[in-house]
């Protein structure tokens, strides 16, 4: 059964807040929905950062009431070919360009239906010169509204075939697990999307490595360590991280994201 939208409308985007771009979707959505409401995420994803932008997405879904509906203008380009598709998960809706940005989502919580937006009638410009004004925003300002059902707002699509990225954690051997750092957060905390369930030994004995950095055990929260130390430990997003007490891992180690996080049951670089 489709979930009733609750007129919430969620907006990430890696427009920025100096132009007036955000302004313009924020226009659009209320002309289709003048009752709507809008909670801004973040507009300040890296240009074309697809990864931050799914990571972003997975963090901050399911905080939200059942029905809202979740707006992404990430990398949305009219010189991009990816589909403009709307998703039904969790009891959520997901608006935005096929490239990758429900990855995270749709691996713990299978999306239950998916569109493609076909229907120009539903568009406030087509050709669109700036899809995420002239696509994204009507469509979702107009599903928020419950006025129009997902079913007519698109042609029905098999929820299996939108795109994923590449970033499950693997176990390549009987004592190692390994995973990319996927998000550094404005504290410098380095975050993977290993889970604790992908770990299968005792978390006070697993070494975990970055780099240079080398820790012994995953910790249940910062005051486990004194302040300066750096530590591992499963974050908000629910994967693990490794953070320095009171600082910086990424500038204490020189951490980037991209770089292997391996966690393992020996004290061995090549395990």
């Amino acid at each position: 059964m489709s979930v009733c939208p609750n007129g919430i409308v969620t907006l990430t985007t890696d427009l920025g807040t100096i132009d007036g771009y955000v302004a313009a979707l924020k226009g659009v959505l209320l002309t289709a929905h003048r009752q709507v409401t809008l909670v801004d995420i973040t507009h300040h994803i890296p240009n074309r950062d697809v990864t931050e932008a799914a990571f972003q997405t997975a963090m901050v879904w399911s905080s939200f009431p059942v029905g809202t509906v979740h707006l992404f203008v990430v990398n949305t380009g009219v010189d991009t070919d990816y589909r403009a598709i709307v998703a039904e998960a969790g009891g959520h809706y997901f608006v935005g360009p096929d490239n990758g940005v429900l990855t995270l989502l749709v691996e713990n919580e299978s999306a239950t239906r998916a569109v493609v937006l076909d229907r120009p009638a539903f568009f406030r410009e087509w050709p669109a010169t700036f899809p995420g004004r002239d696509i994204f925003a009507p469509v979702a300002g107009i599903l928020s509204s419950g006025s129009v059902g997902l079913d007519r707002l698109g042609t029905a699509i098999d929820p299996s075939s939108l795109m994923s990225l590449p970033w499950r954690a693997t176990q390549d051997s009987p004592t190692r697990v390994h995973a990319s750092i996927v998000s550094i957060d404005r504290f410098g905390n380095c975050r993977t999307l290993i889970t604790r369930g992908q770990i299968p030994w005792d978390l006070s004995s697993v070494f975990v490595r970055c780099g240079d950095a080398t820790v012994r055990g995953i910790h249940r929260s910062y005051k486990d360590v004194p302040v300066g130390k750096t530590l591992a430990l499963f974050g908000s997003h629910g994967g693990l991280e490794i953070a320095v007490r009171g600082g910086s891992a990424a500038q204490s180690w020189e951490i980037k994201r991209g770089e292997e996080v391996v966690v393992s049951t020996l004290d061995d670089p090549g395990a």
